[in-house]
């Protein structure tokens, strides 16, 4: 008998035998997401799930969300029965929404990251009343450097801050977790923007709820 071996699926390793995606959840995420995503994991025994980061640099830059996500799900579709992306809209003005719904994929609801740790209905109801409020996560207190201070130029320019924060009335810091160090952070940072500190323990918010109801 003679065994025919379609070349498409040899490889310089041998023969690459298709994976079974059965029950596999791919979480496309965020980077300032991965601490949060990877602990929940954890904490909920989700190890059917998989994640997979895109910069966290990409806060800066929101035009390049759709397109990444885009590349993302066409390298990893073939993989995974589910792919889920761990995007909020982060500035896309719906960009990402239209994207995910073309590839038939789902995303986090809300419009950023500070709403649905503080709870999308429960932002939406006082975000009007904060519009002066600048938001911090436990990541942007950890990054605060790299985030804020270095790409708007307040470790070269610091009199830059106040044409910058001039308008803002405080700095709203939603804790994930209790840590004594990220308070003592966040109050640093508030203190370099010059405004009081306002800290919220939300935990995970929306973001927990979201990914436990993820269906593979």
């Amino acid at each position: 008998m003679t065994l025919t071996v379609d070349d498409n699926a040899l490889t310089e390793n041998g023969l690459n035998a298709p994976k079974d995606t059965l029950g596999r959840v791919l979480l496309l995420a965020c980077g300032a997401l991965a601490h949060e995503i990877l602990a929940l994991k954890r904490l909920n025994k989700w190890d059917h799930m998989e994640l997979q980061c895109l910069p966290a640099k990409y806060h800066l830059y929101p035009e390049k969300i759709p397109q990444a996500v885009e590349d993302a799900v066409h390298k990893y579709r073939d993989e995974y029965e589910t792919i889920f992306v761990v995007y909020a809209d982060c500035g896309t003005g719906g960009l990402l929404q239209a994207k995910c719904a073309e590839l038939g994929v789902e995303m986090v609801e809300g419009p950023h990251c500070y709403s649905f740790f503080e709870g999308n209905e429960v932002f939406a109801k006082t975000s009007e009343d904060e519009i002066t409020a600048f938001y911090l996560t436990d990541f942007l207190v950890k990054q605060f450097d790299a985030f804020v201070t270095r790409p708007m130029g307040l470790d070269r320019h610091p009199e830059l801050r106040d044409m910058y924060f001039g308008n803002y009335t405080k700095v709203v810091y939603q804790a994930q977790i209790n840590d004594p160090v990220l308070d003592a952070k966040a109050q640093e940072c508030a203190d370099m923007l010059g405004l009081p500190l306002e800290r919220r323990y939300t935990g995970y918010g929306d973001l927990e709820v979201t990914l436990r109801d993820i269906k593979a």
